[in-house]
């Protein structure tokens, strides 16, 4: 009886993944409106930084799109049952990305998206950013070493 309580944990996950689809259909759609305005030359040089950040911003959409199915996937193997079915073949193989088998496993591969997220949306933001003064130039170039950093730990985290 206790043990079909686990299937209320279908709730979270259908509803990460429905929210996954929403992610992909939105990026798609800001992909979609740049990829317009570029088919139609509707574009200056000082309207180009705004496209690109709405490419960037679509990326960004596809992004947390990401994180949600794995934040589905993860929680549906870890509570429910075994996804793949490559596990039932006795294979070796399997894709590391959607391989879930702790939690603390499933907080890492999603933090490593989010932080992928997050330095997708402050390149959105440095992409207008205008600067005018020595410290402003200052604060830039400490902004793109700390993505520069958390790109760097998020590689070093990869390798353990």
């Amino acid at each position: 009886m206790i043990w079909h309580f686990r299937l209320i944990t279908l709730i979270p996950v259908v509803m990460s993944l429905l929210g996954s689809v929403s992610c992909f259909v939105i990026g798609t759609e800001a992909e979609l409106r740049a990829l317009s305005q570029v088919m139609q030359g509707r574009f200056n040089n000082s309207s180009s930084t705004l496209l690109i950040g709405e490419v960037v911003g679509g990326i960004d959409y596809y992004l947390i799109g990401i994180a949600l199915l794995i934040f589905g996937y993860g929680i549906y193997e870890l509570v429910i049952s075994d996804i793949d079915p490559r596990l039932h073949d006795q294979s070796t193989v399997r894709r590391n990305l959607l391989s879930i088998e702790s939690l603390d496993g499933l907080k890492q591969k999603l933090t490593k998206v989010i932080v992928v997220a997050l330095i997708v949306t402050a390149f959105k933001s440095m992409v207008s950013f205008k600067v005018s003064t020595a410290n402003e130039l200052l604060m830039y170039c400490a902004g793109v070493l700390m993505l520069a950093f958390s790109a760097w730990l998020i590689g070093k985290v990869e390798k353990h």
